[in-house]
C-alpha cells in the first residue's frame, strides 16, 4: 500500500457518571496566542508520553496530520516512542481516495511495515476482531469530522468505543476543531430511522468536536449498548472556542473525503447534503464546488428556482444560477455527465448562515417542480426514503410534500433541539 504524509489536546472531567480524562491546557489559555492547537500537537509535544508502553492501533485518514501536514502514523513511527499496531482506515479509506460509500481495503503499510485494516462499516464484532487480532491495546482515533450527523467518521469512532468497551481497551481521542462550530442545528435521530448515516439520538449539526461527541456517547450510550463506558482519554484542542469557524483558525484544511475540498463546502453541508434524499437533484458531487453546486437536468429545472430563492432573503447566503455537469453521480446514475440547471449557493455571512434553513428552503421551492422525485432504495422496503434516514425521521418529507413552508419545518423541531442542547452540555470542553 502506497503511503502519503497527512492535524490537530484535555484536566480530569467527570459527566454525569461516567468519569473521563481529558489532558492539555484549557480552553481559552494563552488568548494572544492565534494559532490553534490540535490534540495531535499535544501529544507531539509531550513526547507521546500518553502511550508508552501501549500497543497502539491508529483510526484516522489523511486529515490526521498535525501543522506541517505530517501524519500521525508517520511521526509515532518516527518518534520511536509508540509500538504501533496497526491503522484502521473508515469510509473513503486511509489515504482517502475512495468515492462516498467506498473503502480501499486490507493491505500493508508500505512506510511502516503495519497492516491497514479497512474499517469502513465494520460492526461491532469486525472491530474486536480486529483489535484482537493486532494486538491493540490502545486505539487512537485522529479525524478531521465536519460537524454533520451523516458524515460517517463520527459512527466510526462510536462503533469502535463500543468494541474497545467491550474487549477492556483503551480509548484516546485527538480532538480537533470543529471547522462549522460550536452550535447545534436540525432535528433529531429517532430510533426506527438509525443507519449508517446516524447510528444514535443526536441532532443534525451536533456542534460538537469528536473529543465531546465520545464523552456524550461514552455517558449516553455506551452503558447500554456496551455494559458500560470505555476508559477514555481525551487530548483536547487548545485556543478554539465555539463560535470559532474552520476560516478563523490557522490549521491546514486537508479534504476529509473527496467531495470536500474546502472549508465553505464543510459550511453548506449540513444543508444541501439533504439533497442525496433527492432522486431528481445531483447535490454537485464531481464539480470543483461539490454541495454548493445543485440541481437537476437543465430540462427539468431553470433559473427560477434561484429567484425564488433570493427572493426569500435567507440570512447570509445567496444563490447564483448555475449550469454544470457531474462528474460523479454517486446513486443518481440518469445524471452522470448530463447538463444539469440550479443554483450555486454563496455564503455571504458565515456568521448568520444557517445551513439546514437554507437546505429546508432548497427543498420547499425545489418540490415545486414536477419532476422532483424523493431517491428511494428498493433495499430498505420497509424504510425506503433515504431522506428519512439523513433528517432522522419521515417529518421533514411528509410536512415538504404536504405544502409546508420552511418556517413550519424548521420550528417543528424547535424543542427536540433545545433539549439535546441542554443534554449535551456537560460534555462540553471548549
Amino acid at each position: 500500500m502506497e503511503r502519503r504524509t497527512f492535524l490537530a489536546g484535555a484536566g480530569a472531567v467527570t459527566a454525569g457518571a461516567v468519569a473521563t480524562t481529558v489532558t492539555g491546557s484549557p480552553a481559552g489559555a494563552d488568548p494572544g496566542i492565534r494559532r490553534v492547537e490540535t490534540g495531535l500537537d499535544a501529544l507531539v509535544r509531550s513526547g507521546f508520553a500518553d502511550l508508552r508502553g501501549q500497543r497502539v492501533g491508529v483510526i484516522s485518514n489523511p486529515t490526521g496530520v498535525d501543522s506541517a501536514y505530517r501524519h500521525l502514523v508517520d511521526l509515532m513511527h518516527g518518534s520511536g516512542q509508540v509500538d504501533l499496531a496497526a491503522a484502521f482506515g473508515p469510509e473513503h479509506g486511509f489515504r482517502g481516495s475512495a468515492q462516498a460509500g467506498g473503502s480501499e481495503g486490507t493491505g500493508t503499510d508500505a512506510r511502516t511495515g503495519i497492516t491497514v485494516y479497512d474499517a469502513y462499516g465494520a460492526s461491532q464484532a469486525r472491530w474486536e476482531a480486529m483489535f484482537t487480532e493486532s494486538g491493540t491495546d490502545t486505539v487512537v482515533f485522529d479525524i478531521q469530522d465536519v460537524g454533520a450527523r451523516f458524515y460517517t467518521y463520527i459512527w466510526t469512532m462510536y462503533t469502535s468505543m463500543v468494541a474497545a468497551a467491550h474487549l477492556g481497551r483503551r480509548y484516546v481521542v485527538l480532538d480537533r476543531p470543529n471547522p462549522v462550530g460550536g452550535r447545534a442545528y436540525g432535528p433529531m435521530m429517532t430510533p426506527g430511522y438509525t443507519s449508517g448515516v446516524g447510528l444514535k439520538e443526536i441532532v443534525q449539526q451536533h456542534g460538537m468536536t469528536v473529543g465531546e461527541l465520545a464523552r456524550f456517547f461514552n455517558a449516553e450510550f455506551l452503558p447500554a449498548d456496551a455494559g458500560g463506558p470505555v476508559d477514555l482519554h481525551v487530548v483536547r484542542c487548545r485556543h478554539w472556542k465555539r463560535d470559532m469557524l474552520a476560516a478563523d483558525t490557522d490549521l491546514p484544511w486537508v479534504m476529509p473525503s473527496p467531495n470536500m475540498p474546502t472549508p465553505d463546502t464543510a459550511l453548506v453541508y449540513p444543508g444541501t447534503c439533504l439533497f442525496e434524499g433527492v432522486a431528481s437533484i445531483t447535490e454537485g458531487r464531481g464539480t470543483t464546488r461539490p454541495f454548493e453546486l445543485v440541481g437537476g437536468l437543465a430540462t427539468d429545472f431553470d433559473h427560477h428556482w434561484g429567484d425564488r430563492l433570493d427572493a426569500r432573503g435567507l440570512p447570509g447566503v445567496e444563490f447564483r444560477e448555475a449550469y454544470f455537469s457531474p462528474t460523479s453521480a454517486g446513486q443518481k446514475p440518469a445524471l452522470l455527465n448530463k447538463l444539469c440547471a440550479g443554483v450555486e449557493v454563496k455564503i455571504v455571512d458565515r456568521d448568520a448562515y444557517d445551513p439546514i434553513r437554507t437546505g429546508v428552503a432548497m427543498l420547499v421551492e425545489a418540490r415545486r417542480y414536477p419532476a422532483f422525485a424523493w431517491r428511494q432504495d428498493a433495499w430498505d422496503r420497509e424504510r425506503p426514503y433515504w431522506i428519512d434516514k439523513l433528517t432522522g425521521s419521515p417529518r421533514l418529507r411528509t410536512m415538504i410534500d404536504s405544502g409546508a413552508d420552511v418556517a413550519d419545518v424548521v420550528g417543528a423541531w424547535a424543542d427536540e433541539l433545545a433539549a439535546f442542547d441542554r443534554q449535551r452540555r456537560p460534555y462540553l470542553l471548549y
